[in-house]
């Protein structure tokens, strides 16, 4: 009898809960104590702020699912996570952003030099903890989750190029097709498919299998972003953690924001391209309030979650095709659970 809404949302919480005490413990140990001021103490301050842990329990699950062990996922997991924290901290520098995970960010409390500082030492931090994998894993190995990290990385910032490229230009005539190209470099690959290849790597040490579930992570991190974009027009911040609105503040062209684009009436997208064209700075209260009501009356919020709920099925789809036999096991029933909770989560 397959399991009820409630019941899996909960096995998920607690297998999410369960990888990320393991990832974030292994983390924090490896923080030089001591150091210069505003350094190491600052690395770890993202890490302890709450989080769902999900790549890093993307990472274990899949290294499991595969006939791995926590021992073995739990370096590639720590990596996926030292990676994900720089790239908030460059992230919301770039942005502008004043808030993440429930309270302000590193730049807006410590000066933007601080924060990339410390953003280029946790991404040496990763670095460090690839070339730990020699020694425990083989050269072979190590050598094969270096190229996987390099082209996450490429992809990564080649969607972030995208995205901001759009904002720094004013882009205003893009379609579904646009965000969901950007959305599989920006998202899915650092958030989704890196952190099932390598747990899929370090569990088999086959190189040839390191790809069996790129469909699945694809759709769930597009599934995923989707979902995050519609709680920051429609989230609780108690729970959401970043600032509401905040990607109307930043000019960010999200499905809902391309959808609006589309259908909206001509004099609307006239003062639509206005308002983008502005800085931050320059955007006013009654501008961001007049946009997030169009979305929210124009249906676009509603009409995005639909699309997420359908890349959702798609992802578990492909996780049942690739796991197989896996897909009844603790890890596996995670994996395809997960499908659910990211366009269900409330943060």
């Amino acid at each position: 009898m397959a399991p009820t809404a409630g019941v899996a949302g909960g096995h998920v919480e607690r297998m999410l809960e369960r990888y990320r005490g393991l990832a974030l413990g292994a983390l924090l140990d490896d923080v030089p104590d001591g150091g210069p001021r505003y350094l190491y103490d600052l690395v770890a301050e993202y890490p302890r702020r709450w989080g769902k842990g999900l790549r890093a329990a993307l990472c274990l699950a899949t290294c499991r699912a595969f006939g791995g062990g926590d021992a073995v996922g739990l370096n590639a997991a720590v990596t996926v996570e030292l990676f994900h924290n720089a790239f908030l901290i460059h992230d919301d520098i770039q942005d502008s952003s004043e808030q993440r995970r429930g309270g302000q960010t590193l730049h807006a409390e410590y000066g933007v030099g601080v924060a990339l500082n410390v953003g280029n030492m946790t991404n040496l931090l990763a670095l460090r903890r690839l070339a730990a994998n020699r020694a425990a894993l083989g050269s072979g190995i190590a050598w094969r989750l270096f190229t996987e990290t390099e082209l996450m990385m490429r992809h990564s910032l080649e969607g972030q190029a995208i995205e901001i490229g759009w904002i720094r230009d004013n882009v205003c005539d893009l379609d579904a097709d646009d965000y969901y190209r950007m959305c599989l470099k920006k998202t899915s690959w650092y958030t989704c498919i890196y952190p099932c290849r390598t747990g899929v790597l370090v569990a088999t040490g086959r190189e040839n299998a390191v790809d069996v579930l790129d469909r699945y992570g694809w759709y769930l991190g597009a599934a995923f972003q989707i979902q995050d974009d519609a709680l920051n027009l429609t989230g609780d911040y108690a729970r959401y953690g970043k600032e509401i609105a905040g990607d109307l503040w930043e000019g960010k062209r999200t499905l809902i924001l391309i959808d609006f684009m589309r259908r909206c009436t001509a004099a609307e997208r006239e003062r639509l391209v206005r308002l983008l064209s502005r800085t931050r700075a320059q955007r006013t209260d009654a501008e961001v309030r007049w946009l997030h009501g169009r979305l929210l009356a124009y249906d676009c919020v509603e009409s995005a979650r639909r699309s997420a709920r359908d890349l959702a099925l798609a992802a578990r789809r492909e996780g049942e095709r690739a796991l197989g036999a896996a897909a009844d096991t603790e890890d596996g029933r995670f994996l395809l659970e997960l499908t659910d909770y990211v366009v269900e989560r409330a943060r």
